[in-house]
């Protein structure tokens, strides 16, 4: 289905403008309930940022769920495929709230425990793989970009759909940890795969690779609302997205991308976020091996160039224009 710029338009400046009201709202609302606690161990920089709420993640979750599903409503798409993604996003974030319901409200410094937390996460992606398998026409295929073929991974799609969002979601919530940093990233990646949705919908063109308007309507308005949410999450941020945000963003927008058939181009237009994990894994595997040796200062990666001397607002700026130019790279490989 053909999709019109203006219609993309509309649904972006309106998950902007819900994002940017219901965070305004939210934030003297979770002041009283929800300040962030701040690790003991982690930077002292960071130690002004204790009692900033978290969870504005809500803000991001509503905005994206109300114009995802009128996108597609009013300017058409398969709403079969919008509903998938909302529930996996939802689902994610739902997790991401329980935790941090017990952490910054009920003040349980763990939280979720890892195992449940994982074993949530697990449920949802075999949930959504197995569905979408049996869902699509495509089946197990994924789409190879630069050869401009599908390959059909068999059982293994499963394996491979499943670990995609495990890894990609937690990933972000890695990458969640600078003022503005996940928000403005993830802007940029939405932007990137919306732009693929429209074009591939609008010109059908790329191989079998054909965009969708509810994929492409998905993917603006999380660009939206991580905007709108950035007005009050840039630093000094006045609110943090949370669990509740990031394991949202994480899982809805590798869903989206799996949907939309182009999962291998989130590794290049989001590397960051495999950069982040990857510093983690890193990290914590050498200190294991070499009793106690790091590699980086600190991990995850951002907050080893702040130990470097870094400001934060110069990593956040630096991350922003590393992850404009790895989505300059994807629109070349598409």
């Amino acid at each position: 289905m053909n999709i019109h710029a203006i219609h993309i338009a509309i649904v972006f400046v309106l998950a902007f403008i819900i994002s940017v009201i219901g965070t305004k709202v939210e934030i003297p609302i979770l002041r009283e309930k929800a300040g962030q606690n701040i690790r003991e161990e982690g930077l002292k920089s960071h130690y002004s940022k204790a009692g900033t709420p978290s969870m504005g993640g809500i803000s991001i979750i509503l905005a994206t769920c109300v114009m995802g599903l009128a996108g597609t409503i009013l300017f058409g798409g398969t709403l079969g495929d919008e509903l998938l993604i909302l529930l996996v996003f939802a689902g994610f974030g739902i997790i991401g709230f329980i935790d941090d319901y017990r952490k910054v409200i009920k003040k349980q410094n763990e939280g979720l425990t890892a195992r449940q937390k994982f074993g949530l996460q697990l449920i949802i992606s075999i949930a959504f793989a197995v569905f979408f398998a049996h869902y699509s026409s495509f089946g197990t295929e994924v789409f190879i970009p630069i050869a401009n073929v599908f390959v059909d991974f068999g059982f293994w799609y499963y394996v491979f759909v499943v670990f995609a969002v495990l890894a990609m979601t937690n990933a972000v919530n890695l990458t969640d940890g600078l003022d503005g940093l996940a928000a403005g990233v993830t802007t940029l990646v939405c932007l990137f795969f919306a732009a693929a949705g429209f074009i591939g919908g609008a010109f059908c063109r790329f191989g079998g690779f054909i965009g969708e308007a509810s994929e492409t309507f998905f993917f603006i308005s999380v660009a939206g609302a991580c905007l709108g949410f950035l007005v009050f999450n840039k630093n000094p941020a006045k609110v943090f997205m949370g669990d509740t945000g990031s394991l949202a963003l994480g899982g809805g927008v590798v869903a989206a991308a799996i949907v939309l058939k182009l999962e291998l181009l989130l590794l290049v237009a989001g590397l960051i976020y495999v950069i982040e994990a990857l510093s983690v894994v890193l990290q914590v595997t050498y200190f294991k091996l070499s009793h106690g040796k790091r590699i980086f200062k600190m991990a995850p990666i951002h907050h080893h160039f702040e130990m470097c001397g870094w400001s934060e607002v110069k990593v956040v700026i630096v991350f922003w224009i590393f992850t404009l130019a790895c989505c300059l790279v994807s629109i070349l490989l598409i």
